[in-house]
């Protein structure tokens, strides 16, 4: 007792003390805005899931069940991930009223907030593939250009054409055109593959390559006609028959008025 009486005398104590009462207010007060940090991510979360179920059962349950696990006319919902709902809520081609056609892009029923909802209900039934987030996007730092256009004509361009530009596939189904696609929803598609789309898994594409067909895409977006027209640059047998028809009708033309003036 004398002992730690005397160290509590010591002119040093009263700093040390301060120290370790500083140290452990810091801990309590960091463990404690974790805690409830946490806390709150988990009720957002737990609201939008329940906002999204809401939202599910108006708007999606007749087609793709109440508890999502598909139906006649509409396929099972559970383990297709985040990003295949983003994606096809986010482009409008869902919801749609006649499930045997093609889905086609066209304005989103849903608005943003609504979208993260059906997103993050759906991807609470199963794991699958999530949103990418725009720090994974940066397709201008860390894609090539000229390695995305050697990807693209040998795993995509057989489908969407040769310059993005899409094309048609059988029993009167069609690639769309890549112009003007949001990268977010390119690389959703890749990871997604809706519709007659594959699934290009990171085995198969890397992320990085992802970036790389991006990259391509959007070049292909800026790059100039500078030979005029491009004809939806969907190759030279569309420019060769334009250019027949229009040469041969001009010929006739010119054949028809010659005959009328030598009358």
């Amino acid at each position: 007792m004398k002992r730690l009486s005397r160290y509590r005398r010591h002119k040093a104590a009263a700093p040390l003390l301060l120290v370790i009462a500083l140290l452990a207010i810091g801990t309590t007060f960091s463990v404690a805005s974790a805690t409830v940090k946490q806390s709150t991510i988990t009720y957002a979360r737990s609201a939008a899931i329940d906002e999204g179920k809401q939202l599910f059962l108006k708007g999606c349950s007749s087609c793709h069940g109440l508890n999502a696990e598909g139906g006649a006319i509409a396929p099972s919902l559970i383990g297709v991930g985040a990003a295949s709902v983003d994606f096809q809520v986010g482009t409008g081609r869902m919801p749609m009223a006649d499930m045997s056609t093609q889905a086609m892009r066209k304005a989103p029923v849903y608005n943003a907030e609504q979208t993260a909802a059906l997103a993050a209900y759906v991807a609470s039934l199963a794991p699958g593939p999530a949103i990418p987030e725009d720090s994974v996007l940066n397709y201008e730092r860390d894609g090539s250009t000229a390695a995305g256009g050697e990807l693209f004509r040998n795993n995509c361009a057989m489908c969407h054409n040769f310059a993005g530009q899409g094309g048609a596939l059988t029993q009167g189904k069609y690639a769309p055109t890549l112009m003007g696609v949001e990268p977010k929803q390119i690389y959703e598609a890749l990871i997604t593959g809706p519709q007659s789309m594959p699934v290009f898994s990171d085995k198969t594409i890397t992320p990085a390559e992802k970036l790389s067909i991006i990259k391509w895409i959007k070049a292909a977006e800026k790059e100039p006609n500078l030979g005029g027209a491009s004809l939806g640059r969907v190759g030279p047998v569309t420019e060769g028959l334009l250019g027949w028809v229009l040469g041969l009708g001009l010929l006739i033309g010119v054949a028809v008025w010659l005959a009328t003036k030598a009358r």
